[in-house]
């Protein structure tokens, strides 16, 4: 029999949103080279603004902080896309279960990121 791997879904992280969408969500720009999941959690670049995967020992040009959260899935790997949206202010709740983050960043770092830019972005994570 075949086996099935679900992956997730747009904006599965998301638990409640204080008011609707258009709130809470941004349509942004994700630099090329990237292809990431919905829940991936990302940082904005400090020049030209465009959104990277969050990477607390990558270049320290804005994806060192916390941004916000992929809503759905983007393959930016041929070029910039300029369409993805990004769950940025709350009052909102996510479920940190449900995030992606890159590879190497361990619970500590994910606990203290979340932390810092939660409260910046007030949002909650539970």
């Amino acid at each position: 029999m075949t086996t099935l791997t679900e992956g997730k879904h747009e904006g599965e992280f998301i638990g409640q949103l204080a008011m609707g969408p258009g709130y809470h969500i941004d349509v942004v720009t994700l630099l090329s080279g990237q292809n990431l999941v919905a829940g991936t959690v990302v940082g904005k670049q400090t020049t030209g603004g465009k959104y990277v995967a969050y990477d607390n020992a990558g270049t320290d040009d804005g994806r060192r902080t916390v941004a916000g959260f992929l809503v759905g899935a983007v393959n930016a790997s041929g070029g910039d896309v300029t369409t993805a949206r990004v769950l940025r202010r709350g009052p909102a709740l996510i479920n940190k279960n449900d995030l992606t983050w890159a590879a190497g960043i361990d619970a500590s770092e994910q606990a203290a990121a979340l932390a810092e830019a939660l409260s910046l972005l007030g949002i909650k994570a539970a």
